[in-house]
């Protein structure tokens, strides 16, 4: 038997509104689709801690700061279902667009600080699509508990704000990020790289993991940023677009190894960008 999947607000609120009458505790993973083991394990994370689990399926136009990065966005909901159906998923919310951007729609929540930088400036207008759209997804749930890959770590730390900020009553929960035996972080944009840039790709997290033991032995910050900066490129990557570290609470900048920090990190190959980000072992 499928996933019950549901495509309007007033059916999904149907559904929750007989689960909150129960006292059921409600958990929802938001994605954009193109399931991988990544999203499987917060789904399952969710199934673990909630009564009630939703997934939600919407490729958000407006956090896409390029047309055709959205145009080759894979669709594969038949297959996302399928994925999902052994977790025991009770719902997938895959909504019509006019349920998420009904004709106009003229609100755009901008979260500052945790948006600025790092993927921010270089994806201009990217966050302002994404606390849009995750705040309507956490109203339109009514989710107790929301579940986010720390893969998106500035990501998880702009939805925290957001839900802080704007009093909404879900508790979000970051999850640890799925990598392949070889270190490479899961992620949709994997299967668009060739087979020769794929043998490359594992060498950002490479270069991440022994910057962060390096700053964490006491290499200053700056000189194994630099160092990492050069092994990417030298491993194959086009382009390191930022490697830096900041601050985990709320992505400050810093040089201080006596704080949780991690490094963050976005490159090019052969025409994919990947992000990656690695803690400093304390």
């Amino acid at each position: 038997m499928g996933i019950p999947i549901v495509r309007t607000l007033p059916a999904l609120r149907s559904a929750v509104a007989g689960w909150k009458a129960a006292g059921q505790r409600v958990g929802v993973v938001p994605t954009m689709g193109a399931l991988h083991a990544g999203h499987l394990s917060l789904a399952r994370a969710a199934r673990a801690t909630s009564d009630r689990v939703i997934v939600t399926l919407f490729v958000n136009p407006r956090q896409f700061d390029n047309p055709d990065d959205l145009a080759a966005y894979p669709r594969t909901e038949d297959a996302d279902a399928a994925r999902l159906a052994p977790l025991g998923i009770d719902l997938l919310y895959a909504p019509d667009p006019d349920q998420i951007y009904p004709p106009g729609f003229a609100t755009t929540v901008t979260v500052a600080g945790a948006g600025e930088g790092l993927e921010g400036a270089f994806r201009p207008g990217h966050f302002d699509g994404v606390a849009t759209v995750v705040a309507k997804l956490l109203l339109q749930t009514g989710a107790d508990r929301a579940f986010f890959g720390e893969k998106d770590f500035q990501q998880l730390r702009l939805v925290q704000r957001l839900v802080r900020d704007l009093d909404i009553p879900t508790e979000i929960t970051g999850c640890a990020t799925v990598r392949e035996p070889d270190g490479l972080a899961l992620s949709s944009r994997n299967a668009r790289l060739a087979a020769a840039e794929r043998a490359v790709a594992p060498a950002l997290a490479a270069a991440l993991r022994k910057a962060a033991d390096a700053i964490a032995a006491g290499t200053p910050a700056e000189h194994a940023v630099a160092t990492a900066r050069a092994g990417i490129l030298a491993a194959g990557f086009d382009a390191v677009e930022y490697l830096e570290l900041r601050r985990d609470a709320d992505l400050a900048p810093t040089a201080r190894t006596d704080e949780p920090a991690r490094l963050l990190a976005a490159a090019w190959l052969g025409g994919v960008r990947l992000i990656d980000n690695m803690p400093l072992r304390r």
